[in-house]
């Protein structure tokens, strides 16, 4: 892999670590928002984004990277005071993620793209469970008509000082 190859997917992997980071904070907030009928789901979705957060920093230390740190708090994009708005939270999160890994598999080749592949879609069948709805190209913003999905941009919204659980 030349080095050029190596730092674009060092650099996808840091924006998928600080993306899972972000979800594992989310989900603790729609955790403690959820209703009894979807704790369940929430948990499982909880769980599943703190062991990928944990396979992206190996990944990011096996290229020789430092992986990059979870912040100490994030903007939520709306308030969560009910379990509906919970619901919107993790469909939200689920809708960034897929736009992260998207850039991921463009960035990765072999075993290691069809693994973001494979995330991708688990994000966006998450996203469809959580919302009941979906979209054509889950991850490719510029395809479902909504801004960018590229990492590290913010798609015509305005970035805050805090870091964001979702754009």
């Amino acid at each position: 892999m030349s080095d050029e190859a190596k730092r674009a997917v060092l650099s996808a992997l840091q924006a998928a670590l600080a993306a899972e980071h972000a979800a594992v904070y989310g989900y603790g907030v729609v955790g403690g928002r959820i209703g009894q009928a979807r704790r369940a789901e929430a948990r499982a979705a909880y769980d599943a984004h703190r062991s990928r957060r944990d396979s992206l920093a190996r990944q990011v230390r096996d290229l020789g990277g430092e992986p990059v740190a979870a912040s100490a708090g994030y903007a939520l994009p709306f308030p969560v005071p009910d379990p509906a708005a919970a619901v919107r939270l993790a469909a939200r999160l689920e809708e960034r993620l897929a736009g992260v890994y998207s850039d991921l598999v463009r960035a990765t080749t072999g075993a290691q793209r069809g693994a973001a592949a494979a995330v991708l879609r688990e994000a966006a069948v998450r996203a469809v469970r959580w919302s009941g709805q979906s979209v054509a190209f889950p991850g490719l913003a510029e395809r479902s008509g909504e801004g960018t999905g590229a990492a590290g941009t913010t798609g015509g919204r305005t970035p805050s000082s805090t870091p964001s659980v979702a754009p």
